[in-house]
């Protein structure tokens, strides 16, 4: 592994990541019914946020763009709860992960000058309330994230592909967060 992968992949765990690896983009698994978690709603976010389908695009589209980029910083966040029904647990731990993927997109904003796309676990998580809900534009189209989910990512075999574990056992939950660049245009 090149310095300027480990140079951010040790940036990302010093964001407050629990985990970061390094993966060929080429090597993603991508395959379009990962987009029926997205129509099935079980977030609550399908047609409310102008980050998640059916406003992000067509997932052939979205994969294929994907494609365009060459190395992929994947990292992992871990939650504890006080059972596996903690549901403010679980929201917590979310809007933490939320709170390290700005951070992760601050990083590679202010440290890489050529094009990257950050993807995250479900929905956007930047407004509390999606600018779409009330028909206006989004507010930070900037700082804004979709989802791996929405790109067609198989996120269970990106763990296994970067080396991190998918479950990280009981009272936990995880969450994924993806940065993908061309390698060539690293900086460091």
């Amino acid at each position: 592994m090149e310095t300027n992968e480990k140079y951010f992949l040790q940036k990302i765990v010093d964001l407050g990541a629990t985990r970061a690896e390094v993966v060929n983009v080429e090597d993603i698994e991508l395959d379009a019914s990962f987009r029926k978690l997205c129509h099935s709603n079980e977030c609550g976010m399908y047609g409310k946020c102008w980050m998640c389908p059916p406003d992000i695009g067509e997932i052939d589209e979205l994969m294929k763009a994907l494609r365009k980029f060459s190395l992929c910083f994947v990292y992992q966040t871990v939650g504890t709860l006080a059972d596996s029904f903690d549901f403010e647990g679980m929201m917590k731990a979310k809007k933490q992960h939320f709170a390290i993927t700005q951070k992760v997109q601050q990083l590679f904003r202010s440290e890489k000058s050529s094009e990257f796309l950050l993807l995250s676990t479900g929905g956007c998580g930047v407004c509390n309330v999606c600018a779409k809900e009330s028909g206006s534009p989004c507010r930070y189209p900037q700082s804004a994230v979709s989802s791996l989910e929405a790109y067609g990512v198989n996120v269970s075999q990106l763990a296994k592909l970067a080396g991190i574990p998918y479950s990280n056992g009981k009272n936990t939950v995880i969450y994924f967060g993806v940065v993908l660049v061309k390698k060539y245009e690293l900086l460091r």
